[in-house]
């Protein structure tokens, strides 16, 4: 580079000395104009020629690399996300983590809904149990991530208000069972207090397998420690909330056992006092996913008081256990990245895959709508009603909410869907947990689940 400096110095140079010469004249700089385009193009250094594509080699990297501080968007895993073991429900600190692309993406015009998120925030104590009553309106806002409350690496800190922590080496001693979740530290424990917030067995991403499909006799024999019903709960402490697993079904047998394969250790590494329902639609017609979830709500509440619902597709498996299937504050979109669409959130307000909404929340919105036959649409309907009542979506980090999605033929998509989301405001009241039909068929108990067959009532056809 220093030799190829000198030579257009010379060149340079030499210019102008010929530019002086020609200036006697009246035409010299026509004449020093026409031989700089002429001798640009055949006295061009050699060097210089010759590293052209590494020069533009170089710009490309240098472009490569200014993307990513700009944007913040090639490198996947955010270290700067888990570095508190604080639980935070808004993203207001951590956002300057973010470049000004990824902030786009998490907040709908961030800039003017700062002073809206600080005001929500004051009164988010309240909102959990008073979301009637919630005096800010933050409808504007299309989705708020929240931060996972805890950290891999110092996640002892969590647990000084309910266990004595122990070293870092005894702690990463306690080896986990992928099949039944149990870790020594959990057997040796023998008080009766409250089970943590966040279980101690979580170590981040997890296998999922797919093939062979097993068999419903290999399961029963694999997760012997469940109870009737597809329920577990921790024997040595207790767990706060208990939860509902929601699945609406109909012939996807070979995905309900890969489901169970995969969620019922992930659930019970977790510690959580956990029933996982299937509610299966009768017959042939028109397949109604919200019926069947709103279903699952009634019929669970029946057989105990759960504090919270996880309303699951049964073709979605997470692929990180740190996501966790606890009770929200607000409704959580869980099913943030499915591989399917390249671990991308599809656009801001959907609610679709799997979702979790506390009991009282899930009461005040009405449930989903029972309208929506065929595919699509209630997602986006329970969406609306969402901000309607001045809650918010809230969504773990993208590095977090990872989902595999098991392949299967699309159902089709009803065409009427959109013509019944224009008329949903106005159905909120009427159209939901108070004016659901049904027929129970049949109600069963199985060791990996509670088995619910229902004939759902046309009337709610529109």
């Amino acid at each position: 580079m220093k030799r190829c400096y000198v030579e257009n110095i010379q060149l340079l140079s030499a210019a102008q000395l010929d530019a002086s010469k020609r200036s006697s004249t009246s035409n010299g700089l026509k004449h020093l104009t026409k031989w700089w385009k002429t001798s640009r193009k055949t006295v061009m250094p050699p060097c210089l020629l010759q590293s052209t594509p590494y020069k533009g080699l170089f710009i490309l990297v240098l472009l490569f690399v200014a993307l990513e501080y700009i944007f913040n968007t090639v490198s996947e895993t955010r270290t700067d996300i888990f570095n508190s073991s604080t639980k935070v429900e808004f993203l207001e600190k951590s956002a300057i983590h973010y470049g000004p692309l990824l902030k786009t993406l998490l907040f709908k015009a961030y800039s003017k809904n700062m002073s809206c998120i600080q005001q929500a925030r004051r009164l988010n104590s309240q909102a959990h149990l008073k979301a009637g009553n919630f005096a800010v309106s933050i409808s504007n806002l299309d989705y708020v991530v929240t931060i996972p409350p805890f950290l891999i690496w110092n996640i002892t800190e969590i647990y000084t208000n309910n266990y004595s922590v122990e070293s870092p080496a005894s702690t990463f001693s306690n080896k986990v069972n992928i099949d039944n979740g149990t870790s020594e530290l959990e057997r040796s424990s023998q008080d009766g207090t409250l089970c943590p917030d966040v279980s101690q067995n979580l170590y981040g991403r997890v296998q999922i397998q797919t093939y062979p499909v097993p068999s419903v006799q290999t399961l029963e024999s694999r997760f012997s420690w469940l109870q009737p019903g597809g329920h577990w709960a921790p024997s040595n402490c207790t767990v706060e909330k208990k939860v509902a697993i929601i699945i609406p079904f109909r012939s996807r047998g070979e995905h309900l056992l890969l489901f169970l394969q995969h969620m019922h250790p992930f659930l019970k590494k977790q510690q959580l006092d956990y029933t996982i329902f299937v509610v299966e639609q009768d017959g042939e017609g028109p397949f109604n996913r919200a019926m069947l979830m709103n279903i699952g709500y009634i019929e669970g509440l029946k057989a105990r008081t759960y504090d919270c619902f996880i309303f699951h597709d049964v073709d979605l498996l997470p692929e990180d256990d740190r996501n966790l299937y606890t009770c929200p504050e607000q409704p959580r979109h869980m099913s943030v990245a499915v591989d399917m669409f390249n671990y991308r959130l599809p656009y801001p307000a959907i609610f679709g895959g799997v979702s979790a909404i506390s009991r009282a929340h899930f009461k005040l919105l009405n449930g989903f709508s029972n309208s929506f036959w065929g595919w699509g649409g209630e997602d986006d309907d329970m969406s609306n009603r969402i901000r309607h009542h001045q809650l918010y979506i809230s969504r773990y980090p993208i590095t977090i909410a990872r989902y595999t999605m098991l392949t299967h033929k699309k159902d089709l998509p009803n065409p009427h869907r959109y013509d019944v989301l224009r008329k949903g405001q106005q159905l909120f009241d009427t159209d939901g947990l108070n004016s659901l039909k049904y027929q129970l068929l049949m109600r069963k108990e199985k060791l990996l689940y509670t088995w619910i067959l229902v004939k759902l009532s046309s009337q709610h056809r529109r």
